[in-house]
């Protein structure tokens, strides 16, 4: 047998005396993420250093994040460096976070450190869709993150990169570039940072504000930071509120007059009317029951909770909520639209045959809903799932025709059927308030569990159903407002329900002995 083995004659490299810059940028779709890792490859080329980028895409709809990963050097004695492809904990330099819980998220992977790393994070929250979804306040806590950034990096540039982005008409990509300039991490002057934003040719004196913007702020640190402007209420939240608001108890006003807004923008003042009625019902009765001693608990919960209820979410109110000028506005403003460019939204409807059903009047609906044949073939035409684009002439037109049937909706199915649940589940709280003030201000907060349209609503209605059921076992006892803030809590931390019935069953228990 020959030795074919091929002996290649190439001097070692010798002992590792260089080492590049590494640079982490954790971004989601939309932000830059890809344009930011250009600049920075392009800044270190002009410069006459070697530098190479990967990127590992995250998954789409807001649960991950694209990581992008950047090295550069200087060439060593005109030999090109062996670069690697992605972050190792404990060797990467910077890490750039487009938003704070990808601050939290890089901390997590190890790729923070704090023998080595600078962070440099934008501390505005853009929600994932498990916070969401979630039946309550899902929002996860970024107190946490923010204690990790104090002892998980070396250095922190932290500020709201996205709001100062928008102010200056730009993108955050370009805040987060003049972040890292003002870092000091990459050897190059600020003009030649500047000098790769205008090489891009589009939006270039906006990128620039914003870069100088956010250079100022991160020189400026902590002490930088701009006072939070006041937000005005408009003029609509007091200028058009009725007498009845004023005469109730005056811990109960601001909200009584926030629910009351709300519901005359739902239908109209007449409905307000109703609204205002309901909450004065429980405000006398919240004062026989020395209510002041609870700070006027059940009237407060009861104007946010019952406006809530009246102001449920019908395919109506849907529609009417997408073709308000507002929306258009807003969108606009958020994505930075500038005269001459098209904007087009597409809305994914999905009703379900009891949508379109509680549409009709109460008598209809019910002849419709008696044939099972009859609703299912609806059932199969309207729940396919239809993409309208919203600003298209057609679509429009529906949704704003769809909008307008508002007049309509009180001697709708749907309204009945709102109208009763809400006055039984409003009669159960009060009734346990007579016995029970806890428990009866724990009952109305129960209404948190319904919301939303479509199969959204249908889940929210069964868990409040099960909560109810399990909240009447324990009514009897004096610990039964904390059981039923349990059953609650549970109802709306898991989106499965099985901590729910887990907890149901063990009070069940308590009724049985």
């Amino acid at each position: 047998m020959r030795d074919e083995s091929v002996h290649l004659d190439i001097a070692p490299a010798g002992p590792a005396t260089e080492r590049p810059i590494s640079i982490a940028i954790v971004a989601m779709g939309g932000q830059g993420g890809g344009v930011l890792t250009d600049w920075i490859v392009l800044l270190a080329e002009k410069q006459g250093w070697i530098a190479q980028s990967t990127s590992v895409p995250g998954v789409a709809q807001r649960t991950g994040a694209t990581i992008y990963y950047v090295e550069t050097m200087p060439p060593l004695d005109g030999r090109k460096p062996i670069l690697s492809l992605m972050p190792t904990g404990g060797d990467v330099d910077v890490v750039i976070a487009s938003e704070y819980m990808e601050a939290g998220r890089s901390i997590l992977r190890g790729i923070v450190t704090p023998d080595r790393t600078t962070l440099i994070a934008s501390d505005h929250r853009a929600f994932a869709v498990t916070e969401k979804i979630a039946p309550g306040d899902g929002i996860a806590d970024d107190g946490a993150v923010l204690d990790a950034m104090k002892v998980a990096a070396k250095r922190t540039i932290s500020f709201d990169m996205n709001e100062l982005a928008v102010r200056n008409g730009s993108v955050i990509s370009s805040a987060m570039f003049g972040a890292l300039a003002a870092s000091g991490m990459l050897p190059f002057a600020k003009d030649a940072f500047i000098e790769v934003i205008r090489s891009g040719g589009k939006g270039v004196e906006a990128s620039v504000r914003t870069f100088e913007a956010a250079y100022a702020r991160a020189l400026a640190g902590e002490d930088g930071a701009a006072p939070a402007e006041p937000v005005a209420l408009a003029p609509a939240a007091s200028d058009s509120l009725p007498a009845g608001v004023a005469s109730l108890p005056e811990a109960v006003r601001e909200m009584a007059a926030k629910g009351w807004n709300k519901v005359v923008d739902f239908q109209d003042a007449a409905y307000g009317r109703e609204y205002l009625d309901l909450v004065e019902r429980v405000a006398r009765l919240d004062q026989e029951l020395g209510g002041g001693r609870h700070e006027y608990a059940l009237t407060v919960n009861a104007a946010k909770y019952v406006a809530n209820a009246m102001a449920y979410d019908d395919v109506i109110r849907v529609a009417d909520l997408k073709t308000r000028a507002g929306r258009r506005a807003r969108i606009e403003a958020d994505l930075g639209v500038k005269g001459g460019q098209v904007l087009q939204t597409t809305e994914f409807m999905h009703p379900r045959a009891e949508e379109v059903v509680g549409l009709l009047p109460d008598g209809l609906a019910r002849s419709i809903m008696a044939k099972p044949k009859l609703f299912d073939w609806i059932d199969r035409r309207v729940n396919k799932g239809r993409r309208i684009a919203t600003y298209s002439l057609g679509s429009f037109l529906m949704l704003y025709a769809v909008g307008g049937l508002r007049g309509m909706r009180r001697r709708s199915y749907r309204h009945k059927l709102e109208v009763a649940h809400r006055d039984a589940w409003l009669e159960a709280a009060l009734d346990a308030a007579r016995r029970h003030y806890a428990l009866g201000v724990e009952i109305l907060k129960c209404r948190r569990l319904v919301k939303g349209y479509s199969d959204t609503h249908a889940r929210g209605l069964s868990k409040f159903d099960r909560t109810m059921a399990g909240i009447r076992m324990i009514s009897d006892r004096k610990d039964a407002d904390q059981w039923a803030r349990r059953l609650r809590e549970a109802a709306l931390r898991d989106p499965s329900g099985e901590a729910l019935d887990g907890l149901v069953q063990t009070v069940s228990g308590f009724a049985e002995a």
